[in-house]
């Protein structure tokens, strides 16, 4: 089952394709990344195989079997490629509590952090920080157990975390905040820097600079 060739349709500053990528690199499964060059003018191959969203990332398995929504496709890939490192926790429980911080994340902590950084209004920008600084706050507690959210390697959590982590930066780059410091959030600090530089990671993220420059541009479009 785990035969055949595989694709990612993606864009390189969507953490959501970030993520997706992380977990092949994690299982040691070659693909070929496909760069979606315009989210406006999407392309034939991205509509027809995420024709309900319409949208990245969208993982090709075989013959032509589309898998789409970036937490989904992490989990299949963890099933699929199950002779590599273990994504989600094997416990229930822990698998239970990985999958709330993931929706947590993506339901409220990446969308206040986007709009702290395009949103124009003052009032909404300052609404989104205040919900940017209690989610980093929560995450410097998580982050207080062990090498990885994970435990001793990079797990599902970490993927998901790690995808959004750079918007962070982001934020504290283009709005000159202080959100991450060694004073008050020492251990998500040293999280990042392991994450980071980690094998199957490093060459994926986009960077900081890079990010920002992206995050200007979209800010001014919208």
């Amino acid at each position: 089952m785990s035969e055949g060739e595989v694709k990612v349709l993606g864009t390189w500053a969507s953490p959501f394709s970030t993520r997706v990528r992380i977990a092949l690199h994690l299982k040691s499964v070659n693909y070929d990344y496909l760069e979606e060059k315009s989210l406006e003018s999407k392309s034939e191959l991205l509509l027809n195989s995420n024709p309900v969203f319409k949208r990245i990332p969208v993982l090709i398995h075989g013959d032509n079997k589309p898998i789409s929504e970036s937490l989904i496709i992490v989990e299949y890939i963890d099933e699929v490629w199950s002779s590599g490192p273990s994504i989600l926790p094997c416990d229930a429980y822990q698998r239970a509590d990985a999958r709330f911080w993931a929706t947590y994340v993506d339901d409220k902590f990446y969308p206040a952090l986007k709009r702290a950084v395009v949103s124009g209004s003052e009032e909404t920008k300052r609404a989104s920080m205040a919900e940017v600084e209690e989610g980093v706050a929560m995450l410097e507690k998580l982050s207080k157990e062990e090498a990885f959210f994970g435990g001793y390697n990079i797990g599902y959590l970490d993927i998901v975390i790690g995808s959004v982590f750079e918007w962070i930066k982001v934020i504290d780059k283009c709005i000159e905040t202080q959100l991450l410091s060694q004073a008050e959030t020492p251990c998500l600090l040293e999280w990042g820097a392991r994450f980071s530089s980690h094998e199957a990671v490093k060459d994926v993220l986009p960077g900081v600079a890079k990010l920002a420059g992206f995050g200007l541009k979209l800010k001014a479009k919208i």
